[in-house]
């Protein structure tokens, strides 16, 4: 149908191609799913609290061992390095939280027992490990 020597709708109407994705932008999950990826073992707050308060101890009652700084500084070191076995093992095979625990009082500890070398070393200007 010409009006005015002029056709009377588009020339050329575009069809929706129904395709496949190619998978180079995801479309994300699916509305109303669950987060695909989960923590197996969550590291709980109270876990963390646990353990670090039983890391805590565990290097008090050593720390107590030493008769003097030297011998502090000693058992702390033992006893945080026992302490992190334990964590390592823990956050592979047990609770995380523990694990977690554990390894931030052993670092603590030994924090502290560094501070006490580093204060006492300042005040004589003599190494007190040896």
């Amino acid at each position: 149908m010409l009006r005015n020597g002029l056709r009377a709708g588009p020339v050329w109407t575009a069809r929706p191609v129904a395709h496949s994705p190619s998978g180079l932008f995801p479309a994300g999950p699916p509305p109303n799913s669950h987060p695909t990826y989960r923590e197996p073992h969550p590291a709980r707050v109270g876990s963390v609290f646990a353990g670090a308060g039983s890391a805590a101890a565990w290097l008090l009652a050593f720390g107590l061992l030493g008769r003097d700084l030297r011998g502090y500084v000693l058992w702390t070191l033992f006893a945080g390095g026992v302490a992190w076995l334990v964590a390592l093992v823990l956050t592979a095979r047990g609770d995380r939280g523990v694990g977690a625990g554990i390894a931030l009082a052993g670092a603590l500890g030994w924090a502290i027992a560094a501070a006490a070398v580093a204060v006492r070393w300042s005040s004589s200007a003599d190494w007190p490990l040896w």
